[in-house]
């Protein structure tokens, strides 16, 4: 395998079954750039886990001077309520679902207390220690030029991970965000969020809600498809008429508690690994004879 993709021999790189990861690239890469897309999750995904050993924020507005610090504190409880329940692998997803919209409710009913300004978003975002993986600019930039549409699934907040890409200088027109989305009133202040809920176990819901989009995308039926969780595997679920996709799993905490699952469930999990290296490295062979 190694020598179709050097970077695949990575240290940081487990396959369960590497004939099959060669079959479905080498598949994809002859049938062309212009019947792919890319699916990927934000927080833990794109974005680093760590930096310099320390960890970095996941929820950016939970570290902002938006919030005061009793809602921080608050936040800090859910977080370290709820997360070991969401990573936790001998729990089922059925077990986990009701706690994580418990979760994310509680989350944006606080926030929305904290009456928020739309117009001090791009702030906290340029303040946070949050990081986009190393190797981001040919990530974004590399499928803009070869007209890959990138579909980002995320549990987080759309406003945010939308002003995070664009402070990045990579906010290209062929990415597109799904994503819960504040929803302002005429003065600018948070009082809601839009629409349906979307979790880390319902993004399935949220891909094939958005069929329409993904009916313009037909003409696209090889998926790469990167995340960070268990709950990512469905985003490609409205995609109709699939070929080929390969899963990439970012596997960043309790390595040893999980390893076994995401080798189960991803073709190649990335244990550890705070770069877009080894995507940046098939992108670059999928796309390398044009």
């Amino acid at each position: 395998m190694n020598f179709v993709i050097p970077q695949l021999s990575n240290t940081s790189v487990c396959m369960k079954d590497p004939q099959r990861v060669r079959d479905i690239l080498e598949s994809m890469q002859k049938a062309g750039s212009n019947t792919l897309q890319v699916i990927s999750d934000f927080d833990m995904t794109l974005t680093r886990f760590a930096f310099n050993g320390k960890r970095c924020p996941t929820y950016i507005l939970d570290n902002s001077r938006l919030i005061n610090d009793e809602c921080k504190l608050k936040l800090k409880e859910l977080l370290n309520t709820y997360y070991p329940i969401e990573i936790d692998s001998t729990r089922s997803v059925e077990e986990k679902l009701p706690l994580m919209v418990e979760w994310w409710t509680k989350a944006h009913e606080l926030l929305i207390e904290q009456k928020i300004k739309k117009d001090a978003l791009a702030l906290a975002v340029r303040e946070s220690e949050a990081m986009l993986r190393d190797g981001y600019e040919f990530f974004f930039n590399h499928l803009h030029e070869h007209s890959i549409p990138l579909l980002i699934f995320s549990a987080g907040i759309g406003d945010i991970l939308e002003e995070v890409i664009r402070q990045a200088g990579v906010f290209h027109s062929n990415v597109n965000v799904f994503s819960n989305y504040m929803d302002f009133d005429e003065l600018g202040v948070l009082q809601a969020f839009k629409g349906e809920l979307i979790h880390i176990y319902n993004k399935r819901e949220g891909a094939l809600l958005n069929t329409g989009h993904f009916r313009e995308l037909r003409a696209r039926p090889n998926v790469l498809l990167l995340g960070d969780s268990l709950g990512d595997l469905t985003m490609a679920d409205g995609v109709q008429d699939m070929e080929n996709i390969l899963k990439i799993g970012f596997l960043n905490d309790k390595v040893e508690d999980r390893r076994q699952s995401y080798l189960d469930s991803y073709d190649i999990v990335l244990i550890k690994d705070e770069t877009l290296e080894v995507p940046n490295a098939i992108v670059r062979f999928l796309t390398g004879n044009e």
